[in-house]
């Protein structure tokens, strides 16, 4: 009797184990605000995209359309960023970083669990790439 008790504690034990893991940070949301060929460069576009992320939120790992080069500018909140293999730093309301073509946003998150943080991307893209954003590889 002590034995079959014992089993089906172990077994609750594990089950809720299980069931505590960490989940994933809340996705990102995306909106393309605008999309405009550059009359004075032809075969170039602006593309501004504002991404919102809900307190705790992230985006995996990304690369960005090869001619893409990126300013991006904090509006409300701290965004965690990385860029390829340089250091991880949070940047706060106001600030900005770039990303030049074909880099790797190893990370990019919220740096608050409690709040939410806006940054708008403004992308100079060729006009054909459609695809903003890719998964990196893992």
């Amino acid at each position: 009797m002590i034995r079959t008790v014992f089993i089906a504690v172990l077994a609750i034990v594990a089950s809720v184990s299980a069931s505590a893991a960490p989940a994933e940070a809340p996705a990102a949301k995306v909106t393309v605000l605008y999309d405009h060929p550059l009359p004075n460069v032809p075969g170039k576009s602006i593309k501004g995209v504002l991404v919102e992320y809900p307190p705790g939120g992230a985006s995996s790992a990304h690369t960005h359309a090869a001619s893409a080069f990126i300013a991006a500018t904090v509006l409300d909140g701290a965004i965690r960023s990385q860029v390829n293999d340089g250091p991880a730093k949070v940047y706060k309301a106001g600030e900005h970083f770039t990303e030049m073509p074909g880099d790797r946003h190893s990370v990019s998150e919220n740096a608050s669990k409690t709040e939410p943080a806006r940054l708008l991307a403004v992308f100079v893209v060729d006009t054909n790439d459609k695809v903003l954003t890719t998964p990196a590889a893992k």
